[in-house]
């Protein structure tokens, strides 16, 4: 080795740029995939690609996560469709690699890409609906046994 190979090497680490520190259990950015805005232009929900996992967040929190993202995007569709009944105006976008999952996915059943996004959103619908029924069937049964209640058995007075 020569006497100047020391100066050489340190000369060369001064010089290049500074590299940064590779960190353990470093979270990888999220890329956002679908995006619903309400009119203010606030995000109210969003599907983002962490890695190869998909994230769902609501309301700036993440809400669950999934290896396919497009049922997550028919929710986001169905709280879209809620939101507009309700009278709030709201947007939702979504990335082309989204929308290719979609077709290809639409495609594998026979189906147009809205034709199948639709029929996951009507899915979610028909559980709101089925919760209601439920619901209703409940007060028409407590409403049944508290009119039976109020009403005197003419039976028991005629066996007595």
């Amino acid at each position: 080795m020569s006497k100047l190979s020391k100066a050489k090497r340190d000369k060369r680490k001064k010089q290049a740029p500074r590299r940064p520190f590779a960190r353990l259990n470093a979270q990888q950015q999220v890329q956002n995939h679908a995006v619903l805005v309400n009119e203010e232009g606030q995000v109210v929900a969003a599907i983002g690609l962490q890695g190869n996992e998909w994230l769902l967040a609501i309301g700036g929190q993440t809400m669950g996560n999934a290896d396919n993202p497009v049922p997550m995007l028919a929710m986001l569709k169905h709280l879209a469709n809620v939101q507009e009944k309700e009278g709030r105006k709201v947007t939702l976008e979504y990335s082309a690699a989204l929308q290719q999952m979609i077709d290809d996915l639409a495609a594998d059943e026979g189906k147009t890409a809205d034709d199948y996004l639709a029929g996951l959103v009507s899915e979610f619908e028909g559980i709101e609906g089925e919760e209601a029924a439920e619901a209703a069937a409940d007060d028409a049964a407590e409403e049944t046994i508290a009119i039976a209640e109020e009403v005197p058995a003419d039976d028991d007075k005629s066996k007595a």
